[in-house]
């Protein structure tokens, strides 16, 4: 089958990729030069220039504050003792 130019669904417009290449979210501290793909990486990012610790640990007596939710799931297992990648090899 001949390549009509046509998208996979027939309609005449090309596939549009789902997420963008394009680092087109700039950081607006001054010196900084980050570029980001997306706006939540951009947030994530201004975190460093802020110290914002939004995600707060709700053990108990724990202080433990993160930028990024990902270090708190990590920082939890600490008082739990999940260890889900805990190596299977002996010794």
């Amino acid at each position: 089958m001949a390549d009509s130019g046509r998208s996979a669904r027939g309609r005449g417009e090309p596939c549009k990729r789902a997420r963008s290449s394009e680092r087109d979210h700039a950081c607006d501290e001054p010196g900084c030069e980050y570029l980001a793909t997306t706006a939540s990486s951009l947030t994530r990012h201004k975190r460093t220039h802020s110290g914002e610790r939004p995600y707060a640990c709700d053990e108990p007596g724990c202080e433990y504050r993160a930028a990024q939710v990902a270090n708190l799931t990590a920082h939890k297992r600490t008082h739990s003792g999940e260890r889900p990648y805990a190596c299977d090899e002996p010794g």
